[in-house]
């Protein structure tokens, strides 16, 4: 776990920190924009990356104007772009690899019509 997934903070102190009423954070939830955690007695627990990702949600509303779909919408395009991001991180170290000195013609990358990579042999 990661240490910014530690820390928990209740619905009260989250909502007093950002100045909105615990109500505008279960719509959040009830929409899908954001995922506390529950204690066993089903308390909501927000950690430090839920606190984060509900300040890119109040940015987007509060001070760009956008509706809750669009800031769905924000969110998943943001999330595709990550996402997109390792994948070419990977595919970048992938290929670096394989271009290492020594490496026979037999194991290089070969680009078809497609644009996809195959492995030659």
């Amino acid at each position: 776990m990661a240490p910014a997934e530690k820390e928990y903070f209740t619905i009260s102190a989250v909502a007093r920190q950002f100045d909105v009423h615990p109500q505008t954070l279960r719509v959040y939830e009830r929409e899908g924009l954001i995922h506390p955690r529950r204690s066993p007695g089903n308390t909501r627990l927000y950690s430090r990356r839920d606190i984060q990702l509900l300040q890119t949600i109040l940015n987007l509303t509060r001070e760009l104007g956008v509706n809750l779909a669009g800031v769905e919408v924000i969110l998943r395009l943001k999330e595709q772009v990550e996402a997109l991001e390792q994948t070419q991180k990977e595919i970048i170290r992938f290929v670096m690899e394989e271009l290492q000195p020594g490496k026979g013609k037999k194991d290089a990358l070969i680009r078809i019509r497609t644009g996809k990579l195959w492995r030659r042999g």
